[in-house]
């Protein structure tokens, strides 16, 4: 093994953060080697020092023919996987949001698209809120907001967000990193907590992209990173490169893992896999109703995880997983 390799994981391990260079030269080793292995491992031990995995829910509640046009998304309109506006009835979605929360998930998440109407959206998560139990923790997946749409979400009872600035933000995407990175700055002005990851991989992204998302998610002070590879959609223009595999995931959420430091506790990826939990992923989402990585409207049927898939990927990798409330979204 490399020695530097084995000193860089050596200063994450002991709690200080990495340079950039540092990162670099992390992501920069073979997949299949045994300096990825040791990061791998060295990720892992951090994991475990942060707690008990989670597997939180999600539940999208409508599709449309989004004008952002993410290239990734298959609600994007360029890709022509959805061409209606459609909110799910909110009988379906308080049904999914209670399922998953029935069946363990330590959060919840309403995700819409970037063109949903933000009143209609905050008045479906006010009627899942009073069905939820009290302690249950609601997290929102949606487009760039301000200071005051923050404190709208806030007041609908959502603990935090999910937001990245994801990989080729505003070149295959209609979204500048700017306004992502506005909206996290609002969501955090108002008291939500907020999630990110480095997303989604696919095998165009070059080390330095992946290095500059990763010190970016570092930036934010998340209660999780993590990474995510890139789903392909029939008919993008993405889908010519293909698909990162497993295995080099594992390697990439290892390092960002070493990256982040140990003021972040969570360390996720998507889809749930056994390799990428081996390797120091200790958060999965179950997934309910419309998904952006998906084609069908009830992701549930097709790509979607249940809470107990989920359950069964982590034991396989011998990680036990909280029971109750998220720990992540509770920590300040």
């Amino acid at each position: 093994m490399k020695t530097q390799i084995k000193q860089i994981c050596n200063k994450a391990l002991g709690g200080a953060l990495l340079s950039a260079n540092e990162i670099r030269e992390l992501f920069a080793v073979s997949f299949i080697s045994e300096e990825s292995y040791h990061i791998q491992w060295a990720s892992r031990c951090i994991s475990e020092k942060a707690g008990l995995a989670e597997i939180h829910g999600q539940v999208g509640v409508n599709t449309s023919a989004c004008p952002c046009n993410c290239r990734f998304c298959s609600f994007a309109a360029v890709n022509g996987s959805f061409k209606e506006n459609r909110v799910s009835d909110l009988e379906y979605i308080i049904e999914q949001c209670l399922q998953l929360q029935d069946q363990g998930a330590n959060a919840i998440y309403l995700m819409a698209t970037a063109n949903m109407n933000f009143p209609d959206f905050l008045n479906i998560a006010g009627e899942v809120r009073l069905k939820l139990k009290p302690e249950s923790i609601m997290i929102a997946n949606v487009r760039d907001f301000d200071y005051y749409e923050g404190l709208a979400l806030k007041d609908a009872g959502f603990t935090g967000i999910y937001h990245a600035i994801r990989l080729g933000e505003g070149k295959v995407t209609r979204i500048s990193p700017g306004k992502r990175l506005e909206t996290i700055q609002a969501a955090k002005k108002v008291g939500l907590k907020v999630g990110t990851c480095v997303e989604p991989v696919g095998p165009e992204h070059s080390l330095d992209e992946l290095v500059e998302k990763t010190i970016i998610a570092r930036e934010i002070e998340p209660v999780f990173s993590g990474a995510a590879r890139r789903i392909s959609i029939p008919g993008s223009n993405l889908e010519q490169y293909g698909m990162a595999s497993e295995a080099s995931m594992a390697h990439i959420l290892a390092v960002v893992r070493l990256a982040m430091g140990p003021g972040v506790s969570g360390n996720c990826t998507h889809e749930p896999n056994t390799p990428g939990a081996i390797a120091g992923a200790n958060l999965f989402w179950a997934e309910a109703g419309f998904n952006p990585r998906d084609t069908v409207e009830k992701t549930e049927v097709n790509r979607g995880f249940d809470i107990k898939k989920c359950q069964g990927i982590f034991k396989e990798a011998e990680y036990p997983v909280l029971q109750g409330p998220s720990v992540f979204f509770a920590r300040d």
